[in-house]
Protein backbone atom coordinates (compact mmCIF):
# COMPACT_ATOMS: atom_id res chain seq x y z
CA UNK A 1 0.00 0.00 0.00
CA UNK A 2 1.45 3.74 -1.04
CA UNK A 3 1.59 5.79 1.91
CA UNK A 4 1.93 8.95 1.40
CA UNK A 5 3.79 11.43 4.04
CA UNK A 6 2.39 14.57 6.13
CA UNK A 7 4.62 16.63 3.73
CA UNK A 8 3.67 15.35 0.34
CA UNK A 9 0.07 15.13 1.25
CA UNK A 10 0.46 19.38 1.94
CA UNK A 11 2.03 19.37 -1.62
CA UNK A 12 -0.69 18.33 -3.20
CA UNK A 13 -3.04 20.12 -0.79
CA UNK A 14 -1.20 23.36 -2.07
CA UNK A 15 -1.34 22.64 -5.65
CA UNK A 16 -5.65 21.98 -5.24
CA UNK A 17 -6.16 25.19 -3.17
CA UNK A 18 -3.94 27.23 -5.80
CA UNK A 19 -5.74 26.16 -8.61
CA UNK A 20 -9.45 26.34 -6.89
CA UNK A 21 -8.40 29.76 -6.21
CA UNK A 22 -7.15 31.01 -9.94
CA UNK A 23 -10.72 29.15 -10.72
CA UNK A 24 -12.77 31.01 -8.68
CA UNK A 25 -10.88 34.29 -7.08
CA UNK A 26 -11.20 37.32 -9.62
CA UNK A 27 -7.98 38.61 -10.85
CA UNK A 28 -5.93 35.69 -8.48
CA UNK A 29 -3.85 34.84 -11.40
CA UNK A 30 -2.83 38.07 -12.54
CA UNK A 31 0.99 39.35 -12.88
CA UNK A 32 0.26 42.31 -10.06
CA UNK A 33 -1.69 39.75 -7.44
CA UNK A 34 0.60 36.86 -8.03
CA UNK A 35 3.96 39.18 -7.48
CA UNK A 36 2.27 40.81 -4.52
CA UNK A 37 1.51 37.48 -2.61
CA UNK A 38 5.27 36.42 -3.56
CA UNK A 39 6.61 39.59 -1.88
CA UNK A 40 4.40 39.31 1.12
CA UNK A 41 5.42 35.68 1.41
CA UNK A 42 8.94 35.65 2.86
CA UNK A 43 8.03 37.93 5.95
CA UNK A 44 5.96 34.73 7.52
CA UNK A 45 8.04 32.28 5.92
CA UNK A 46 10.99 33.19 7.64
CA UNK A 47 9.34 33.66 10.72
CA UNK A 48 7.51 30.12 10.61
CA UNK A 49 11.17 28.49 10.00
CA UNK A 50 12.60 30.36 13.29
CA UNK A 51 9.53 28.85 15.15
CA UNK A 52 9.17 25.60 13.99
CA UNK A 53 12.99 24.68 15.13
CA UNK A 54 11.90 25.88 18.60
CA UNK A 55 9.29 23.80 18.09
CA UNK A 56 10.98 20.81 17.41
CA UNK A 57 12.87 20.72 20.81
CA UNK A 58 9.19 20.96 22.52
CA UNK A 59 9.26 24.93 22.64
CA UNK A 60 8.06 28.01 21.95
CA UNK A 61 8.78 31.63 21.32
CA UNK A 62 6.27 33.85 21.82
CA UNK A 63 8.47 36.86 21.56
CA UNK A 64 9.64 35.90 17.83
CA UNK A 65 7.61 38.67 16.44
CA UNK A 66 9.00 41.47 18.90
CA UNK A 67 12.52 40.33 18.87
CA UNK A 68 12.15 41.07 14.87
CA UNK A 69 10.21 44.86 15.75
CA UNK A 70 12.80 45.72 18.19
CA UNK A 71 15.70 44.50 15.52
CA UNK A 72 13.88 46.46 12.60
CA UNK A 73 13.75 49.28 15.00
CA UNK A 74 17.22 49.51 16.07
CA UNK A 75 18.14 49.01 12.59
CA UNK A 76 15.95 51.53 11.30
CA UNK A 77 17.68 54.01 14.12
CA UNK A 78 20.67 53.89 12.77
CA UNK A 79 19.95 54.22 9.18
CA UNK A 80 18.16 57.24 10.02
CA UNK A 81 21.25 58.42 11.93
CA UNK A 82 22.75 58.13 8.67
CA UNK A 83 24.68 54.70 9.51
CA UNK A 84 26.22 52.57 6.42
CA UNK A 85 23.61 49.78 5.14
CA UNK A 86 25.51 47.20 5.99
CA UNK A 87 26.78 48.43 9.23
CA UNK A 88 22.61 49.11 10.50
CA UNK A 89 21.59 45.86 9.03
CA UNK A 90 24.92 43.85 11.21
CA UNK A 91 23.85 46.19 14.18
CA UNK A 92 20.09 44.79 13.83
CA UNK A 93 20.96 41.06 13.58
CA UNK A 94 23.55 42.11 16.72
CA UNK A 95 20.33 42.64 18.33
CA UNK A 96 18.05 40.02 17.67
CA UNK A 97 20.53 37.86 18.42
CA UNK A 98 21.09 39.35 22.20
CA UNK A 99 17.05 39.13 22.76
CA UNK A 100 17.49 35.36 21.36
CA UNK A 101 21.10 35.15 24.17
CA UNK A 102 18.21 36.17 26.85
CA UNK A 103 15.80 33.53 26.16
CA UNK A 104 17.97 30.80 25.56
CA UNK A 105 19.87 32.35 28.96
CA UNK A 106 16.80 31.56 30.94
CA UNK A 107 15.41 28.57 29.35
CA UNK A 108 18.79 26.52 28.77
CA UNK A 109 20.67 27.80 31.50
CA UNK A 110 18.58 28.33 34.32
CA UNK A 111 15.99 26.02 33.14
CA UNK A 112 12.69 28.14 33.22
CA UNK A 113 9.70 26.81 30.94
CA UNK A 114 9.87 28.72 27.54
CA UNK A 115 6.35 29.83 27.36
CA UNK A 116 6.93 31.89 30.39
CA UNK A 117 10.33 33.11 29.65
CA UNK A 118 9.55 34.28 25.95
CA UNK A 119 6.23 35.60 27.50
CA UNK A 120 8.17 38.02 29.18
CA UNK A 121 10.43 38.72 27.16
CA UNK A 122 7.80 39.55 24.97
CA UNK A 123 6.37 42.01 27.30
CA UNK A 124 9.59 43.54 27.47
CA UNK A 125 10.79 44.00 24.39
CA UNK A 126 7.28 45.52 23.61
CA UNK A 127 8.12 48.04 26.29
CA UNK A 128 11.52 48.82 25.01
CA UNK A 129 10.20 49.50 21.63
CA UNK A 130 7.95 51.89 22.99
CA UNK A 131 10.26 53.92 25.04
CA UNK A 132 12.54 54.00 21.70
CA UNK A 133 9.79 54.90 19.09
CA UNK A 134 7.26 56.41 21.47
CA UNK A 135 5.00 54.97 19.46
CA UNK A 136 6.04 56.55 16.85
CA UNK A 137 6.92 54.70 13.04
CA UNK A 138 10.62 55.46 12.04
CA UNK A 139 11.35 56.55 8.45
CA UNK A 140 13.26 57.71 5.65
CA UNK A 141 15.43 55.21 4.71
CA UNK A 142 18.43 55.20 1.67
CA UNK A 143 17.08 53.89 -1.33
CA UNK A 144 19.79 51.15 -1.54
CA UNK A 145 18.31 49.90 1.67
CA UNK A 146 14.46 49.80 -0.05
CA UNK A 147 15.71 47.47 -3.10
CA UNK A 148 16.54 44.71 -0.14
CA UNK A 149 12.75 44.23 0.28
CA UNK A 150 11.46 45.77 -3.16
CA UNK A 151 13.57 44.78 -5.91
CA UNK A 152 13.38 41.56 -8.02
CA UNK A 153 16.32 39.60 -10.09
CA UNK A 154 13.60 38.67 -12.99
CA UNK A 155 10.67 37.43 -11.93
CA UNK A 156 11.75 36.35 -8.44
CA UNK A 157 11.63 38.94 -5.84
CA UNK A 158 14.56 39.36 -3.89
CA UNK A 159 13.06 38.82 -0.46
CA UNK A 160 11.63 35.29 -1.75
CA UNK A 161 15.45 34.14 -3.00
CA UNK A 162 16.28 35.32 0.79
CA UNK A 163 13.27 33.16 1.96
CA UNK A 164 14.52 30.08 -0.17
CA UNK A 165 18.17 30.06 0.60
CA UNK A 166 17.26 30.40 4.54
CA UNK A 167 14.85 27.42 4.06
CA UNK A 168 18.11 25.52 2.28
CA UNK A 169 20.55 26.37 4.88
CA UNK A 170 17.73 25.75 7.89
CA UNK A 171 17.63 21.76 5.91
CA UNK A 172 21.16 21.14 5.95
CA UNK A 173 21.48 22.62 9.48
CA UNK A 174 19.08 20.03 10.50
CA UNK A 175 19.71 17.21 8.98
CA UNK A 176 23.65 17.09 7.99
CA UNK A 177 24.88 18.74 11.47
CA UNK A 178 25.35 17.10 14.82
CA UNK A 179 23.30 20.24 16.35
CA UNK A 180 20.69 19.67 13.98
CA UNK A 181 20.38 16.42 15.04
CA UNK A 182 20.74 16.64 18.27
CA UNK A 183 17.85 19.35 18.07
CA UNK A 184 15.08 16.38 17.10
CA UNK A 185 17.02 14.33 19.99
CA UNK A 186 16.09 16.57 22.61
CA UNK A 187 12.34 17.18 21.57
CA UNK A 188 12.30 13.28 21.69
CA UNK A 189 13.69 12.89 24.92
CA UNK A 190 15.83 15.76 26.89
CA UNK A 191 16.92 13.96 29.82
CA UNK A 192 17.56 10.61 27.72
CA UNK A 193 20.06 12.62 25.30
CA UNK A 194 21.60 14.58 28.26
CA UNK A 195 22.36 11.33 29.48
CA UNK A 196 23.77 10.35 26.07
CA UNK A 197 26.59 12.86 26.55
CA UNK A 198 24.97 15.85 24.64
CA UNK A 199 24.91 19.20 26.06
CA UNK A 200 21.43 20.10 26.27
CA UNK A 201 22.06 23.24 27.25
CA UNK A 202 24.03 24.47 24.43
CA UNK A 203 21.22 22.90 21.75
CA UNK A 204 18.98 25.15 23.39
CA UNK A 205 21.04 28.18 23.24
CA UNK A 206 21.30 27.47 19.46
CA UNK A 207 17.56 26.89 19.04
CA UNK A 208 16.57 30.40 20.48
CA UNK A 209 19.66 32.04 18.88
CA UNK A 210 18.75 30.80 15.57
CA UNK A 211 14.80 31.84 16.14
CA UNK A 212 16.16 35.18 17.25
CA UNK A 213 18.68 35.37 14.03
CA UNK A 214 15.58 34.55 11.61
CA UNK A 215 13.47 37.04 13.28
CA UNK A 216 16.31 39.87 12.29
CA UNK A 217 16.40 38.71 8.75
CA UNK A 218 12.31 39.08 8.75
CA UNK A 219 12.67 42.58 10.00
CA UNK A 220 15.07 43.72 7.77
CA UNK A 221 13.05 42.76 5.07
CA UNK A 222 10.05 43.96 6.50
CA UNK A 223 11.11 47.87 6.97
CA UNK A 224 13.00 47.75 3.41
CA UNK A 225 9.82 46.60 2.22
CA UNK A 226 7.45 49.06 4.14
CA UNK A 227 10.56 51.92 4.17
CA UNK A 228 9.53 52.04 7.90
CA UNK A 229 9.96 50.40 11.24
CA UNK A 230 7.07 50.97 14.47
CA UNK A 231 6.32 49.02 17.72
CA UNK A 232 3.78 46.12 16.16
CA UNK A 233 5.95 45.74 12.83
CA UNK A 234 5.31 41.70 12.20
CA UNK A 235 3.21 41.24 15.50
CA UNK A 236 0.74 39.54 13.41
CA UNK A 237 2.78 36.77 12.31
CA UNK A 238 2.96 35.62 15.99
CA UNK A 239 0.15 32.73 16.20
CA UNK A 240 0.49 32.36 12.38
CA UNK A 241 4.19 31.46 12.75
CA UNK A 242 2.89 28.55 15.31
CA UNK A 243 -0.17 27.71 12.99
CA UNK A 244 2.38 27.53 9.86
CA UNK A 245 5.00 24.98 11.48
CA UNK A 246 1.70 22.62 13.08
CA UNK A 247 0.17 22.77 9.63
CA UNK A 248 3.63 22.06 8.64
CA UNK A 249 3.73 19.37 10.18
CA UNK A 250 6.05 19.86 13.14
CA UNK A 251 4.59 17.86 16.22
CA UNK A 252 3.95 20.38 18.92
CA UNK A 253 5.51 18.16 21.41
CA UNK A 254 9.02 18.10 19.82
CA UNK A 255 10.67 15.68 17.76
CA UNK A 256 9.62 15.81 14.37
CA UNK A 257 9.52 18.66 11.95
CA UNK A 258 10.89 19.04 8.14
CA UNK A 259 11.33 22.64 6.87
CA UNK A 260 9.64 21.41 3.27
CA UNK A 261 6.44 21.18 5.60
CA UNK A 262 6.22 24.35 6.88
CA UNK A 263 7.45 26.11 3.72
CA UNK A 264 4.26 24.37 2.23
CA UNK A 265 2.25 25.30 5.19
CA UNK A 266 3.27 29.06 4.66
CA UNK A 267 2.45 28.56 0.93
CA UNK A 268 -1.26 27.33 1.99
CA UNK A 269 -1.82 30.53 3.83
CA UNK A 270 -1.05 32.73 1.63
CA UNK A 271 -3.08 31.62 -1.12
CA UNK A 272 -5.82 31.30 0.83
CA UNK A 273 -5.81 34.52 2.62
CA UNK A 274 -5.15 36.54 -0.76
CA UNK A 275 -7.91 34.46 -2.63
CA UNK A 276 -10.33 34.82 0.23
CA UNK A 277 -9.41 38.63 0.27
CA UNK A 278 -10.18 38.87 -3.69
CA UNK A 279 -13.65 37.22 -3.19
CA UNK A 280 -14.15 40.19 -0.77
CA UNK A 281 -14.06 38.31 2.66
CA UNK A 282 -13.96 40.26 5.77
CA UNK A 283 -9.97 39.75 7.38
CA UNK A 284 -11.89 38.59 10.50
CA UNK A 285 -13.46 35.78 9.03
CA UNK A 286 -10.25 34.75 7.77
CA UNK A 287 -8.88 35.01 10.92
CA UNK A 288 -11.01 33.07 12.13
CA UNK A 289 -10.89 30.39 9.14
CA UNK A 290 -6.90 30.10 10.08
CA UNK A 291 -7.84 29.36 13.92
CA UNK A 292 -10.52 26.46 12.91
CA UNK A 293 -7.21 25.21 10.80
CA UNK A 294 -4.89 25.38 13.27
CA UNK A 295 -7.80 23.85 16.04
CA UNK A 296 -8.20 21.04 13.42
CA UNK A 297 -4.55 20.23 12.39
CA UNK A 298 -3.71 19.96 16.01
CA UNK A 299 -6.41 17.50 17.01
CA UNK A 300 -5.68 15.56 13.80
CA UNK A 301 -1.91 15.00 15.03
CA UNK A 302 -3.31 14.65 18.36
CA UNK A 303 -5.73 11.88 17.11
CA UNK A 304 -3.70 10.33 14.86
CA UNK A 305 -0.52 9.86 17.59
CA UNK A 306 -3.12 8.05 20.04
CA UNK A 307 -3.76 5.69 16.70
CA UNK A 308 0.02 4.81 16.05
CA UNK A 309 0.54 4.77 20.03
CA UNK A 310 -2.05 2.06 20.40
CA UNK A 311 -0.97 0.41 17.32
CA UNK A 312 2.31 -0.04 18.58
CA UNK A 313 0.78 -1.12 22.04
CA UNK A 314 -0.91 -3.68 20.47
CA UNK A 315 1.71 -5.04 18.29
CA UNK A 316 4.01 -4.87 21.65
CA UNK A 317 0.94 -7.10 23.41
CA UNK A 318 1.20 -9.85 20.34
CA UNK A 319 4.85 -10.06 20.37
CA UNK A 320 5.40 -10.77 24.02
CA UNK A 321 2.50 -13.12 23.92
CA UNK A 322 3.98 -15.03 21.11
Amino acid sequence: MLKISKESMLGLILVALFILMAIIAPGFLDAYNLSNMMFQLPELGILALGMMVVIVTGGIDLSITYTSSLSGIITALCLSDHFPVAIAIVIGIAVGLICGLLNGFFIAIIGVSPILVTLGSMVLFEGINLTITKGNAISGFPDSFGNIGNMSIGPIPLPVIIFLLLAVMTTVLLNRTIWGRSVYKVGINPVATQFSGLNVKKVLMGVYLFSAFMAAIAAIIMISRYNSAKVDLGSSYLLLTVAAAVLGGTEISGGYGKVIGTVYAVMIFQVLSNGLNLLGIPRTVVDILMGVILIAVLSLNYVLARMSQNKSIKQSIKVSAS
